[in-house]
């Protein structure tokens, strides 16, 4: 047994056994009967329907979204289809062990998606863990040794095997950060609370939190920094300890990844909006270590932020002492909302993208004339800093500037295939590849 899964299994236990003393302490003093989480966390039954209901997987909306799919463009040799119905579709996590994944939204829900079959594309889509409440579980990673990590707007949880206990209502939980415990509750905001999620090479566990204002007050930029709004927090994943801020200076950050060759954390950070067209710059980041600061709310790339329009409270004040503001590796245009990203691991693509990264821009909103709705691919130098970028599927904006549909996240399966979730069409598509 390996020292992590030791401890895995040690996490489960402890959290198990404070779910059990906190309500034997609940059902000893006559309180009311206990919550569905905290009876999940003692392995007890939550609820007597076992009948998860499923979403269509064929019918007129699957043909009218492959209808959709003519429209996107590819290089050579590659080929777009969809593999899933799955409304509200924002971030993935591929399983480890079987042909599933797990899929957040910015609602109450959270997907399990299978493809029984190994056909290529999804058989059934139901909602996970349906007898507990969710709050914006945009956030969804693996653990090294299987599982499943839920970052809600304010809490995080932990479903041991998720995978194979998937199948009816009630599921193993650990709650790693009790409900308001992630941020203060009085920063909670409906702008900028969908978080997202890695396992990093250290094992701990990194979220990102977005900051709730267009450009944070001077009043709460001291808060912020203490607490990682702004930023990416790290912690253990089972139990919550260990907590730091691992990387500040940024404003809403709704991607991240792990480069597999050195450890460097990589991230996708949206611009302030009510500027014009085309500016700020959207950015990619690569943070090296702990502690580095990007800029924000001083700069989104190489505009500066502070004293102008959408800022002139911060005209003077002074950024971080002693502390370099790293820029971008990457300036995307502006308002297309680079979201979810990863590095592509597979073997199924051509060489030239192996190792490199996809990332999914949203679309602007704030913008005269709309933009985005693609995936870029960013390839690396041989020193694992950022060579360019260019774009790979596009054509979800149609001639008219209407969105056929809005990509979110990216995710590599095993077979090497790309998936690509749309929260627009409510659906998940997978790109192949096959010499031309």
């Amino acid at each position: 047994m390996t020292r992590f899964r030791q401890h895995a299994l040690a996490g489960v236990a402890a959290a198990l056994a404070l779910a059990t003393g906190g309500v034997a302490a609940q059902q000893a003093s006559g309180a009311a009967r206990p919550s569905n989480l905290e009876t999940l966390k003692q392995m007890k039954v939550a609820t007597t329907d076992l009948n998860i209901p499923t979403v269509a997987q064929d019918g007129p909306k699957a043909n009218q979204l492959r209808e959709n799919l003519k429209r996107v463009k590819l290089p050579p040799g590659f080929k777009i289809d969809l593999y899933a119905i799955v409304p509200d579709a924002r971030h993935m996590a591929v399983a480890p062990s079987t042909n599933m994944l797990f899929v957040g939204t910015r609602k109450t829900t959270v997907w399990a998606v299978t493809d029984r079959d190994s056909s290529g594309r999804a058989d059934e889509v139901k909602s996970f863990a349906p007898s507990l409440k969710f709050t914006n579980p945009n956030g969804v990673c693996w653990t090294k040794d299987g599982f499943l990590v839920v970052v809600e707007h304010n809490r995080v949880l932990n479903f041991p095997a998720a995978e194979f206990f998937y199948e009816g209502p009630d599921v193993a939980v650990i709650e790693v950060v009790p409900q308001g415990k992630l941020i203060p509750p009085e920063e909670e905001s409906f702008n900028h609370g969908a978080r997202t999620c890695r396992v990093g090479p250290d094992g701990m566990l990194y979220v990102t939190l977005g900051q709730p204002h267009n450009v944070q007050p001077k009043e709460k930029i001291d808060l912020y920094d203490k607490v990682g709004i702004g930023g990416i927090v790290r912690m253990n994943a089972f139990d919550g300890s260990k907590r730091e801020v691992f990387a500040r200076g940024m404003r809403n950050s709704v991607g991240q990844d792990f480069n597999p060759k050195d450890g460097s954390l990589w991230w996708t950070d949206n611009q302030v909006d009510g500027l014009g067209d085309d500016i700020p710059p959207g950015e990619l980041n690569r943070s090296t270590k702990v502690g580095e600061h990007f800029g924000f709310p001083w700069f989104n790339g190489k505009f500066r932020v502070a004293g102008s329009p959408a800022a002139p409270d911060l005209k003077d004040v002074p950024p971080p002492a002693n502390t370099p503001l790293i820029a971008p590796q990457i300036e995307f245009p502006a308002h297309q909302a680079q979201l979810g990203m990863t590095f592509y691991t597979g073997n199924m693509f051509p060489q030239k993208y192996r190792g490199g990264m996809f990332v999914a821009a949203h679309g602007s909103w704030n913008r005269t004339k709309p933009s985005g709705a693609l995936i870029n691919f960013v390839p690396l130098k041989a020193d694992g800093t950022a060579a360019g970028n260019e774009v790979f599927a596009e054509g979800w904006l149609d001639e008219n500037g209407i969105y056929r549909g809005r990509p979110v996240d990216v995710a590599v399966m095993k077979d090497g295939s790309l998936l690509i979730s749309d929260d627009f069409a409510g659906a998940i598509y997978r790109v192949t590849y096959s010499a031309p």
